[in-house]
């Protein structure tokens, strides 16, 4: 039976007029990466305010850790971690003296508030710069102490509201790989991102959500297969062999995006391009590339939110 931490039903909420969700409904089990997409506005933030008792929903149940979001927000508050774009530490103290503070007033003795600091610290790889404040850090050191600081009691659940926004790809890569360890320590973690490629790389399972509606669910390899087919993207060494080209491939051309670009459709994968290849040797036509596609999230993004 799958041990779902966060259960969402028919879930509605709406500011004035202006409804910013609509009868959504989606689950989080134990070690799952889910991953929250859609265009700005779409309702990714208010989903996560409401999920961490930030603000109320006007219909439907949302419930975390076994717990109502309206009917006990204290014990959901106990059993989650939440983290934003704006990091939420104090700029005066250095990372330790933050982490101790957190344990503190989550109840830790101070022995035990020491001793998980410097266990977040070497696992964050912070140890070097522990006891500088926090002023002197890069953007991706002061996201790691702030995760760190949510992770002083490892939470039951962790929402993750675009944590990577404006950082550099080393540090981008230091927080993928703490959500990777999110999963063994089964944390349920909904991760709400502009990156698709983000998305990819850490969801089990994603939600796509436009004018706070659920348009689309599915693994990102399903999704994927919901756009198309794989193609073959060919480049042609002469932009005079167009016709030739287009003439040898027959029926197998979807588009020709280019005076040297031929775009046909792949069922088959890498058969598919060696066939091609083989049609166009035999019509004697030269190729400075040949490239297999696949569907990326940026396509499952666009086709499912194009005109909405």
């Amino acid at each position: 039976m799958t041990d779902d931490r966060v259960v969402v039903r028919g879930v509605g909420k709406s500011y004035g007029d202006v409804p910013a969700l609509r009868d959504i409904s989606f689950t989080v089990a134990a070690g799952e990466v889910v991953g929250l997409l859609g265009p700005n506005g779409a309702g990714k933030s208010t989903t996560v305010d409401i999920l961490s008792t930030l603000t109320l929903p006007d219909v439907g149940e949302a419930r975390v850790a076994g717990h109502d979001v309206v009917a006990d927000p204290g014990k959901v508050r106990e059993s989650i971690m939440v983290t934003g774009q704006q990091v939420a530490v104090d700029d005066m103290l250095t990372g330790r003296q933050n982490l101790v503070m957190f344990g503190r007033l989550l109840g830790l003795t101070k022995a035990r508030a020491q001793q998980r600091s410097a266990e977040l610290l070497h696992e964050l790889a912070l140890e070097e710069a522990a006891d500088r404040q926090v002023s002197t850090y890069s953007g991706g050191m002061r996201r790691r102490v702030d995760l760190a600081c949510g992770l002083i009691i490892a939470p039951d659940v962790a929402f993750l509201d675009e944590p990577t926004t404006g950082l550099d790809p080393r540090s981008r890569q230091s927080i993928w790989d703490l959500v990777a360890g999110f999963k063994d320590a089964g944390i349920a973690t909904l991760l709400t991102t502009q990156y698709l490629e983000e998305a990819d790389a850490l969801c089990d399972r994603i939600v796509l959500i436009d004018g706070g509606t659920i348009i689309a669910e599915g693994t990102a390899d399903e999704l994927k297969q919901r756009t198309g087919s794989d193609q073959v993207v060919i480049v042609l060494k002469d932009p005079a062999d167009r016709a030739a080209a287009i003439a040898a491939l027959g029926l197998l051309v979807v588009k020709a995006d280019s005076a040297d670009t031929i775009v046909i459709p792949a069922p088959d994968g890498a058969d598919s391009l060696m066939g091609a290849m083989r049609r166009l040797d035999a019509a004697g036509i030269a190729l400075t590339d040949v490239t297999l596609r696949r569907p990326s999230l940026d396509d499952v993004f666009f086709a499912f939110t194009r005109g909405r």
